[in-house]
């Protein structure tokens, strides 16, 4: 915890400092919400086809969602998801001519939720 995903549009990653996304959203997620930083793990899928309304062309997409164990309040939520769009501000770089379209998601992970460091 917290488990951290993040898909994007493929035709983004040249432009994407993904490790650099990741090392921030971990020290953001620490700071805003008390995680642990061994404890933070990110993965990105990139995806490869979008569509945007009835457009596929002009058009990228990233949503980041953080899954955290349950107990933060909607604030400390809202914050980081904030802090997630903020930095994908400066983390991400777009052609001209392309419409971004971020979002990011703070859940509670189900409590059937468990892992096991081996």
């Amino acid at each position: 915890m917290p488990q951290i995903t993040v898909d994007y549009s493929a035709d983004l990653a040249d432009g994407f400092d993904r490790p650099g996304f990741a090392k921030a959203l971990h020290e953001a997620t620490v700071e805003i919400a008390a995680a642990k930083l061994p404890a933070c793990k990110s993965r990105f899928r990139p995806t490869e086809d979008i569509v945007v309304g009835p457009d596929t062309e002009g058009h990228a997409h990233v949503h980041v969602h953080i899954a955290l164990l349950a107990g933060r309040t909607e604030d400390t939520k809202a914050r980081l998801t904030e802090a997630a769009l903020e930095l994908l501000r400066t983390h991400l770089k777009t052609a001209d001519g392309i419409v971004l379209h971020a979002s990011a998601e703070v859940r509670d992970l189900d409590a059937s939720y468990r892992k096991f460091e081996g």
